[in-house]
């Protein structure tokens, strides 16, 4: 089953859980800043989506501007801080299978939908 990892705040999230809904095809919503993801859930998931940890963070954030910025900082610490910060999570994420994107745009989650 389709999972979207969403954040109703984010406006590029709730236009990705559009994306899904329009789609028809049946699918999960996980609230991630309720639903914290586990470490390796998000290993999982950084692996799926072909990335670097610091590629899934939201380095605009204030979180990660007055705590992470310019440190020199391990894979390993990074996953602890998004878990710990799950505001820094990039969003909207969507997995399918094996297959996984950051819906932004929106039109890389039809990709592998």
């Amino acid at each position: 089953m389709i999972k979207i990892y969403h954040n109703n705040r984010c406006s590029k999230s709730r236009s990705g859980l559009e994306v899904l809904e329009k789609s028809g095809k049946p699918f999960e919503i996980i609230k991630y800043l309720e639903d914290v993801p586990t470490e390796k859930e998000l290993k999982d998931i950084i692996k799926l989506l072909g990335i670097k940890p610091i590629d899934l963070v939201r380095q605009n954030e204030s979180i990660w501007k007055e705590n992470f910025k310019g440190k020199d900082l391990s894979d390993s610490e990074i996953i602890k801080a998004m878990i710990q910060n799950p505001k820094l999570i990039e969003r909207p994420i969507v997995i399918n299978g094996n297959k996984a994107v950051i819906g932004r745009p929106t039109v890389a989650i039809l990709e592998i939908i």
